[in-house]
């Protein structure tokens, strides 16, 4: 068995006072067990580096459990529903660290279309707005970015479609909750059924037009000036009121380079993948390392 105190620490490694908040919530080694068994923290560790580089449980350092050992408890414990609780708990801690109620009275709900490995499945389709072929992920996310719930599915699935997938189970959960903010994508019949089934005001996001217009040019059309506007320069990030929050939390989780494609043969663990994300980065929040 290796222990973290007799090797060298990774960057994806949790510190004594990150492993003080979790270690409550992974579960103990039975006290059944008849054979040595592996260290939890190493264990979660070995977890973290899969998911912070990206590597395949194959290729899992040797100072580290082995891979084939790593998955397994990660499946389980993600079947047992271990790491939910996990991020409820870092999360209310958070906002009450930055001075906020630790239930939320506000959320932000967007979907992010990504790329899969060759897997298999109807998770898998083609998102004919982003022209990518994979899944999506489906978040929702409090005021402050922290993540509140996740769905993964079918690219192919448009927002209003996919938005009850991640909202179906969800009531009851955040009791504070009044308001949800959305882009153009959830209007419709969806509002409706939103308030009808969680109680919660849908207030879509309007688009704000660019500060400064882009200019165009006048050319000459059968001898005639006709004037022709310039397009929207590509790329071009235009800051939404409210969503920008829930962009900036897409963006930190695609920082995992596990996330920066889904690998995942199911959608359930692309989901534990993205919980874990969570937890890592509110671990780094409460517990920062100190060099």
């Amino acid at each position: 068995m290796c222990e973290t105190s007799k090797r060298k620490a990774y960057p994806s490694d949790v510190t004594d006072a990150q492993w003080e908040l979790i270690e409550p919530f992974i579960p103990k080694v039975s006290a059944n067990a008849t054979i040595p068994t592996i260290d939890r923290r190493e264990l979660v560790n070995a977890i973290l580096y899969v998911l912070r580089t990206g590597c395949s449980w194959r290729q899992m350092p040797h100072d580290l459990p082995h891979g084939k050992t790593a998955h397994h408890y990660f499946r389980m414990w993600s079947q047992q529903g271990v790491w939910e609780p996990i991020m409820t708990h870092l999360r209310k801690r958070s906002r009450a660290a930055m001075g906020r109620d630790p239930e939320p009275s506000a959320v932000i709900i967007d979907s992010q279309s990504i790329k899969t490995a060759p897997v298999r499945g109807p998770e898998r389709g083609f998102d004919g707005g982003k022209k990518i072929t994979g899944r999506k992920r489906h978040i929702l996310v409090d005021t402050q970015g922290h993540l509140l719930a996740v769905k993964v599915h079918s690219a192919q699935i448009v927002d209003c479609l996919g938005a009850p997938l991640l909202l179906q189970n969800q009531q009851g959960r955040f009791p504070r909750v009044r308001h949800l903010f959305a882009d153009r994508g959830y209007q419709g019949p969806l509002t409706d059924w939103i308030r009808m089934h969680l109680g919660w005001r849908t207030e879509i996001v309007a688009r704000p037009s660019p500060i400064t217009p882009v200019s165009g040019t006048w050319v000459w059309i059968n001898a005639k000036p006709v004037y022709r506007p310039a397009k929207k320069p590509k790329g071009t990030f235009l800051v939404q009121r409210k969503r920008w929050i829930v962009e900036r939390t897409f963006a930190c989780l695609t920082r995992f380079r596990r996330l920066a494609r889904d690998y995942e043969g199911l959608p359930t663990s692309s989901e534990a993948f993205i919980q874990l994300a969570s937890i890592r980065l509110m671990l780094s929040r409460l517990a920062p390392f100190r060099y």
